[in-house]
């Protein structure tokens, strides 16, 4: 049966993606102590690299696969058929251009989350976003402007104060100012 040192002993972290995958798993294959088998674990199509608390980097960061920062980052970073996660304790100072965008640390620089940004409550963000999709947790700090766009043609840009527009299937242009704001 495997347990949480086998995973430590072989280069998984506890809280890491890969160990989250290996305890669904286990979860699924139930835990009967007569149960002798070789544990396959399935790979997610789209793994995530990882850059933990306490890790620096200074520089430009370009990719395919799916990437969780928890550390500072400065610099560049270009993921544009792939996920950003910003975890907890993630500080990033960049310009940010990704499929999809989660903040749940602090981001100082422009988002653009190509299909959709999440600020979760933990999130602060200080920059222009722009994505399709918006999605602002009660609690979120953002600072900043926010363009969403449909895909469509822009006939025409609508002004609009508060979160609540950003729901708007019209692409508009929203102003937000300090403090936070409610999907």
């Amino acid at each position: 049966m495997w347990k949480k040192e086998d995973a430590k002993s072989q280069g998984v972290a506890e809280n890491s993606p890969d160990a989250a995958g290996i305890s669904t798993a286990i979860a699924r294959q139930g835990s009967g102590a007569n149960r002798e088998s070789n544990l396959s674990v399935p790979v997610s199509p789209r793994a995530a690299a990882s850059i933990s608390q306490g890790i620096r980097i200074k520089g430009e960061v370009t990719g395919t696969e799916d990437l969780f920062i928890d550390g500072h980052f400065e610099g560049k970073l270009s993921l544009p058929n792939s996920s950003l996660t910003v975890g907890p304790n993630g500080e990033i100072k960049a310009d940010i251009t990704a499929r999809e965008v989660i903040v749940r640390g602090r981001v100082d620089g422009k988002i653009v989350g190509r299909e959709k940004i999440q600020l979760w409550s933990t999130g602060n963000v200080a920059g222009d976003l722009q994505t399709e999709r918006l999605t602002i947790e009660d609690g979120a700090v953002l600072r900043g402007r926010v363009e969403i766009e449909t895909g469509k043609p822009l006939e025409k840009h609508t002004e609009a104060r508060g979160a609540a527009a950003g729901a708007s299937s019209k692409p508009s242009s929203l102003p937000v100012g300090s403090g936070s704001a409610a999907d």
